[in-house]
């Protein structure tokens, strides 16, 4: 599976819409870095979270209660220590059928010790991307919605799956909102 370069990225962006919206360079004077990279993407935070609530209980990731989770909205989402919130991705993606991605969290992040997890986007997925961001420090970190939180490389198959994302109608298939964990 080969990387696909920058060049490939901006057609693919522009032509397809497989990034919406797009930035077709990297942008990082005075900000943590989003864009275009030589063979990726730098995917930005959105400034919709659902913060974990603190309390006693269970998190179940079969039956996960949203209810658990308090709706946050803004520029700057401050993280407490030890512990997480999931995210969004302000780009829309739409993944081809030959691409697999995967996706590593910006090494700003994680040298404050804030780990971004994201699982790949399989071959004709499409969404805006749920992010679980996790915080490990003993510190509160702030998190910069419009910024970059996370790289995404895109790998060409060399042959085409038997069967994408869209084909087993994926139940986070075109998600618009941040969602919690599905079985």
């Amino acid at each position: 599976m080969p990387v696909k370069p920058d060049h490939w990225i901006r057609k693919m962006a522009l032509e397809q819409k497989m990034i919406e919206p797009f930035a077709p360079d990297s942008v990082g004077k005075g900000a943590i870095s989003y864009g275009v990279s030589s063979y990726g993407y730098d995917m930005r935070l959105a400034d919709e979270f659902k913060v974990l609530k603190k309390g006693e209980g269970v998190l179940d990731p079969k039956n996960v209660d949203p209810s658990l989770f308090e709706e946050f909205r803004g520029a700057v989402c401050t993280l407490p220590p030890r512990s997480f919130v999931l995210g969004k991705s302000l780009e829309y993606f739409r993944i081809p059928r030959n691409i697999l991605t995967i996706a590593y969290g910006k090494s700003t992040y994680a040298r404050s010790g804030v780990f971004v997890n994201l699982t790949p986007f399989e071959p004709e997925w499409e969404g805006f991307v749920t992010i679980q961001i996790a915080n490990f420090s003993p510190y509160s970190v702030k998190l910069y919605a419009g910024e970059g939180i996370a790289q995404v490389v895109f790998l060409e198959a060399t042959d085409l799956c038997e069967t994408s994302y869209k084909d087993k109608k994926g139940k986070y298939q075109a998600q618009k909102t941040i969602t919690v964990s599905k079985v």
